[in-house]
């Protein structure tokens, strides 16, 4: 992490003030530290020093933004500004953000406690600071003219208030929303119980990570401001597989995941091996009699899910978006199917003009993961990762929750591949193979059709001749 001194010092501006002009020594004195993050691992918890105590969460591929207490008030200091994320190994986007990252840092809190928000715009434009979810005055709502004046370029603004209730929340600009949120302005909110809950349990392991979305062409740095729905990376946190970090608990273990939905559409989020209670949304914890087991959850767009298990079951389990082209990178959607497809004479033809020319998907797309296609600069392959058996063929929302019995409390460190127990892992028959018994009657039909074709329709794959689209 870095400095105020280091901070003003990259910003190129003298005498330690955020805009000469506009912000004076003595009240930029004032101002809490801007502390600035320009990794994008997971950080451990930041344990409180200061103010009330509760048990952090750990926010993944992100951090937790650091405070100090003023007269019993707990204080932070956002910079809204461009940032370099790097989504995986081998890709950055230019991206807006804050404090060096986009997300921007989680802001924890305990209900009851005054807060104070120190917001600096660096951006190019005006922005603001919606506390999505939050209960609060009116004219803290940070709803960009209507009940505040924009947060020009170089101004500061204060956002204070009570944070009233316990929950998982969001904070993202009400202020030319389409453009910034595109970019990547958004940050997660957690504000812990004061006292014993009876809706909120104990829990070992506590992670948060936002879904966001974003249209990067291949080679290119800069997300497309007005896509609508037709996004080409999905990611968590801004992070794509195989750039996103692997939760790592204890075996029995009890885990918390919060996770906040800022795309243009629903993630039915999928966990293997194990159930999970929805215990809480952005209204707050869910009632008790209203909870049941599920192993995927929806989160809709807006909204908040806060879902929680007894990880009981040691191994490497799968963690993603069930939208299967959500577990993809960099994916072109207007690629025809050609699954069946002979492409042998035609290739070779279509080779001699261009030697780079490679057949797309003539067995299935998994082919595009085994074939070693030049991409252009700063580009991920569409299906990438590898795992202890091959490659994992999954890219976008996907991640892998890893449980073990001697990850020490505390430690979230990567224990690396399961080690499984002999006899637990699926093998390749070698023996004999029967020839399968057919199922010989189908069963009539509840209304027969009254006419019959004559003779049996033979469905033929024709190749394409030529380029008219007939």
């Amino acid at each position: 992490m870095n400095s105020r001194r280091q901070f003003f010092k990259a910003a190129g501006l003298a005498g330690g003030a955020i805009a000469a002009s506009v912000v004076s020594r003595v009240a930029m004195a004032a101002l809490p530290e801007p502390i600035l993050q320009a990794q994008p691992d997971t950080m451990p918890p930041l344990v409180p020093n200061s103010g009330r105590p509760y048990n952090p969460v750990v926010t993944l591929n992100g951090w937790t933004l650091p405070w100090r207490m003023n007269q019993g008030i707990k204080e932070f200091h956002l910079v809204a500004e461009p940032v370099v994320r790097e989504m995986a190994p081998g890709m950055k986007a230019h991206l807006w953000g804050y404090n060096g990252q986009s997300p921007g840092p989680t802001i924890e809190v305990v209900e009851g406690d005054r807060v104070r928000i120190f917001v600096t715009n660096r951006l190019p434009e005006h922005t603001s600071i919606h506390w999505h979810g939050q209960r609060l005055p009116n004219g803290m709502d940070g709803v960009n003219g209507l009940t505040q004046p924009p947060i020009k370029p170089g101004k500061t603004f204060v956002y204070e208030f009570v944070a009233r209730r316990p929950g998982t929340f969001m904070y993202h600009p009400h202020a030319d929303e389409m453009t910034q949120m595109a970019m990547g302005m958004m940050g997660f909110w957690v504000t812990h119980p004061k006292t014993k809950h009876p809706l909120i349990d104990d829990v070992q392991r506590d992670f948060c990570f936002l879904l966001n979305a974003y249209d990067i062409d291949p080679g290119s740095y800069t997300p497309k401001i007005m896509t609508m729905t037709d996004f080409n990376l999905w990611s968590w946190n801004s992070r794509i597989f195989p750039g996103i970090d692997s939760l790592n608990v204890r075996l029995n273990d009890k885990v918390r995941i919060r996770i906040g939905n800022l795309t243009m559409t629903s993630h039915p989020i999928h966990l293997h091996g194990h159930e999970f209670l929805v215990t809480g949304t952005d209204g707050g914890p869910t009632p008790k009699g209203a909870r049941w087991h599920e192993v995927t959850t929806d989160v809709a767009v807006g909204q908040m899910r806060q879902i929680e298990f007894l990880a009981d079951e040691a191994g490497d389990w799968a963690f993603h978006c069930h939208k299967s082209h959500h577990t993809m990178n960099a994916m072109g959607h207007d690629v025809p199917t050609m699954i069946g497809v002979d492409h042998r004479g035609v290739a070779k033809k279509i080779t001699n003009l261009i030697p780079d020319y490679m057949v797309m998907g003539e067995r299935g797309m998994a082919d595009m993961a085994e074939m070693e296609m030049p991409l252009p600069d700063n580009t991920v392959p569409m299906m990438t990762g590898q795992g202890p058996f091959g490659g994992v063929e999954m890219g976008g929302m996907f991640s892998v929750l890893k449980v073990r019995k001697d990850q020490k409390p505390g430690d979230y460190k990567d224990p690396g591949w399961y080690q499984h127990p002999p006899g637990e892992v699926a093998f390749e028959w070698s023996g004999a193979m029967p020839e399968p018994a057919r199922f010989q009657a189908e069963g009539g039909q509840s209304m027969p059709r009254k006419v019959m074709p004559k003779q049996e329709v033979e469905v033929q794959v024709r190749k394409p001749t030529g380029h008219s689209g007939h």
